[in-house]
């Protein structure tokens, strides 16, 4: 089997954004030379093996993450100086990539997290109306057209060799709640354990965010 490197490279090279209704936009930074560059980088740096990993699965990229890198949960600032790849972009950065790698470091570091996880999404793609991200749950209309799309995306993820006994959802409500529905009809898990999402932690939760770090490593480490 390919290492998964490969895989991932070729998953996210070979994505057909998925019909939207009118009104929305797909977020599909990959075709981009530089972003692809990135994410080649990032994907030969942390997954050149056939190591299985579990799989942490979020809703969808947003326009100050992913939608400028390419890497779930990892803004410039992050893929710079946490992940050590040099990107063209500004050295910003975005309230869930800051959680993700504060929980990082204290996993053990990219390396070693990497080396146990790989972060996807329900949508690898993400979504945009007036602007503004939306979450592929949002809006019913967005929700039917785009499922066939996550169904056929997670089906492929797990042809790559990740681990089925476990799945860490990132989103504990609506995300979550679709994820099992997926699951009851498609049997892709085993388990599907709910994580709070990093966004609300820091907007919401920030006096508390060490605990949220220990729960998540807690049960991360099982």
């Amino acid at each position: 089997m390919k290492p998964i490197a490969q895989q991932l490279i070729q998953f996210y090279q070979q994505l057909i954004p998925p019909p939207v209704p009118k009104g929305f936009h797909v977020m599909h930074p990959q075709p981009n030379e530089q972003v692809m560059e990135v994410v080649k980088k990032f994907f030969e740096k942390f997954y050149n093996d056939n190591k299985q990993r579990r799989l942490m699965l979020g809703i969808n990229p947003g326009r100050f993450g992913a939608g400028i890198t390419g890497i779930n949960f990892t803004a410039p600032k992050q893929l710079k100086e946490n992940c050590g790849i040099n990107h063209p972009w500004k050295n910003s950065t975005e309230l869930s990539a800051e959680f993700i790698y504060d929980m990082i470091t204290a996993y053990g570091g990219p390396a070693a997290f990497y080396g146990d996880y790989f972060i996807g999404a329900m949508s690898p793609l993400g979504f945009m109306k007036d602007g503004k991200n939306i979450n592929y749950y949002d809006d019913k209309k967005l929700l039917q057209s785009v499922t066939p799309f996550i169904i056929s995306t997670i089906q492929q993820q797990l042809k790559m060799g990740f681990k089925t006994d476990i799945c860490f959802c990132i989103g504990g409500e609506k995300n979550f709640k679709f994820l099992s529905s997926l699951n009851e009809e498609n049997n892709f898990f085993e388990k599907i354990i709910p994580l709070s999402h990093p966004r609300f932690i820091m907007q919401y939760r920030r006096k508390k965010k060490e605990d949220f770090i220990n729960e998540w490593i807690k049960l991360l480490k099982q």
